[in-house]
């Protein structure tokens, strides 16, 4: 599979403090990398650092990342906005709060649609549709109806999946999909974004503190604290035989739960 991510030797600063400090990691198409540690250690800066994200204090002070061979930090705001859905997706935590409350979610999906590309309604809505079918709603017209309180917090989550999706991005950058929802609802959101690299080929980066999330659907693993990289590998190495001292109290860390 060729690369399509590149990280080399990244730092990241805000205000001048260290974020991130000499991350390297690769991402192939169709690959699924996540990234676990900490509150704090640095998971969600590093994504959003792909996307130009970073807002006015951040900054990306040292390193490469590269998509697709072009360094994302060189490029100008115009030419990322270029790249910002059509290429790379994103997932934001908590997705029903990046809803504007008042106004449906089929308007708020064709306005990001349309941002980037013409396309009639028709056509959006007929896409639309498609994905939203994919990711197992079956009344995937009253989703487009409906504002975004009328909608649970899982299907809230699944909206911005399909919201990511909507312009078919060869990279999706999930961060914390599953937090805050119920564990049968987290299930199947770890189905539909599996569905999502089967359906689409799409290569997903997953920050995630859910090590049973990490388990089920990444083929690479890359462990963080305080901002730098612990650990690097194929994910049943990292999980089941950690190198690292940090790495194996932090799989200690994980419940078990057994039977009296």
């Amino acid at each position: 599979m060729a690369e399509i991510l590149k990280y080399e030797h990244v730092d990241i600063t805000y205000n001048g403090v260290c974020a991130v400090k000499d991350v390297s990691f690769t991402v192939s198409e169709g690959e699924i990398l996540g990234i676990v540690g900490e509150s704090g250690s640095g998971k969600s800066t590093l994504i959003k650092a792909a996307m130009g994200l970073l807002g006015p204090d951040g900054l990306v002070t040292r390193g490469d990342i590269r998509y697709k061979g072009k360094n994302v930090p060189d490029l100008p705001e115009n030419e990322i906005r270029r790249l910002n859905g059509p290429e790379l997706g994103m997932i934001f935590q908590s997705a029903g709060s990046s809803f504007c409350p008042i106004r449906t979610v089929g308007a708020q999906l064709y306005e990001s649609m349309t941002e980037h590309i013409a396309i009639p309604r028709g056509r959006f809505t007929a896409r639309a549709l498609d994905i939203l079918e994919r990711i197992g709603f079956e009344d995937g017209r009253r989703i487009l109806d409906s504002y975004p309180f009328e909608l649970s917090g899982g299907m809230q989550q699944r909206v911005g999946i399909a919201a990511a999706m909507l312009l078919n991005p060869s990279v999706l950058l999930a961060d914390e999909p599953t937090s805050a929802l119920d564990v049968s609802v987290q299930k199947q959101v770890v189905e539909e974004l599996l569905l999502v690299r089967e359906s689409f080929g799409t290569a997903i980066v997953l920050v995630t503190h859910n090590i049973g999330v990490i388990g089920a659907m990444a083929d690479r693993v890359l462990v963080m604290k305080n901002g730098e990289t612990v650990e690097y590998g194929e994910t049943e190495q990292v999980l089941n035989r950690p190198r690292e001292e940090y790495t194996r109290t932090l799989m200690s860390a994980v419940p078990r739960l057994r039977r009296a």
